[in-house]
């Protein structure tokens, strides 16, 4: 079989780029798609990747990244992994825009992009693949709750449900559904996203945490998992760094033994 092509969305930083950047080291064709077209050429320029300019927020993007897909060839796999959080407001206090953003991206633009590529997934089994695979990237925000969580939980955790129905609808067919689950990543845009640009507020999150994930560590989970044998399903991967036993649960200073 011919080499095998991906779309991973938020390409543009972070998580996505990584997991770009990675797929090219493997071997595979890769399409990034993300909002910001400088960020992409860049990324393109870097990796040889194929690249799409799309706001996943807006159908008519989808319908176009969708078009150009099926004019470009086959599509094995999907790595939807745009996604983001704004603010730690209180579910009373929070900004009704804040939550309607959150879904937009971590929930309606997925559903979206995934309705827009099975098709285009289906016709790659059906040319010689023998199987394709739907990877979410989404939260342990959207399995365990926490103060602050708010639209953010509310989100993750629809996602994360969505993730699995699907695997349900799709019982019987060679597609295997991934649902990653990050904990703390240390990466240069998540928490300006979530506090509208303070950077003291972004990154004082990773004060003094001895070794936070990094996008790296993301995208070799993300590739890894879809490298698998085709007949084996990792269908929830959480990865934390272990200094966070859970979301508000974080080690900070040196790691060492309890003293007895």
């Amino acid at each position: 079989m011919s080499t095998r092509r991906v779309v991973v969305t938020g390409a543009s930083s972070g998580i996505g780029a990584a997991t770009v950047r990675l797929f090219r080291e493997h071997g595979w064709d890769v399409v990034g798609v993300a909002r910001r077209a400088d960020r992409l050429a860049t990324l393109q320029a870097q990796t040889g990747a194929d690249v799409f300019t799309a706001d996943l927020t807006v159908q008519a993007d989808v319908d176009a990244l969708r078009d150009y897909l099926a004019q470009t060839g086959p599509v094995h796999a999907l790595v939807n992994n745009a996604g983001g959080a704004k603010g730690l407001d209180t579910v009373e206090a929070g900004s009704i825009a804040d939550w309607a953003w959150m879904f937009e991206i971590n929930v309606l633009a997925v559903k979206r992009v995934t309705t827009a590529i099975l098709p285009l997934l289906r016709a790659g089994i059906d040319s010689g693949a023998g199987s394709a695979d739907i990877v979410t990237v989404t939260s342990i925000a959207g399995h365990v709750a926490y103060l602050g969580g708010g639209g953010y939980n509310a989100a993750k955790f629809a996602a994360h449900a969505m993730t699995e129905v699907l695997r349900l609808e799709l019982s019987g067919e060679p597609i295997r559904v991934i649902e990653i689950a990050p904990g703390m990543v240390k990466t240069d845009e998540f928490g300006l996203v979530r506090f509208d640009g303070d950077a003291e507020k972004a990154f004082a999150a990773y004060d003094n945490v001895p070794d936070p994930l990094s996008a790296e560590d993301i995208a070799e989970t993300i590739v890894s998992s879809v490298e698998r044998p085709a007949h084996v399903n990792l269908d929830l991967i959480v990865i934390k760094p272990v200094a966070q036993a859970a979301p508000t649960r974080i080690a900070r200073g040196e790691l060492k033994v309890r003293e007895e």
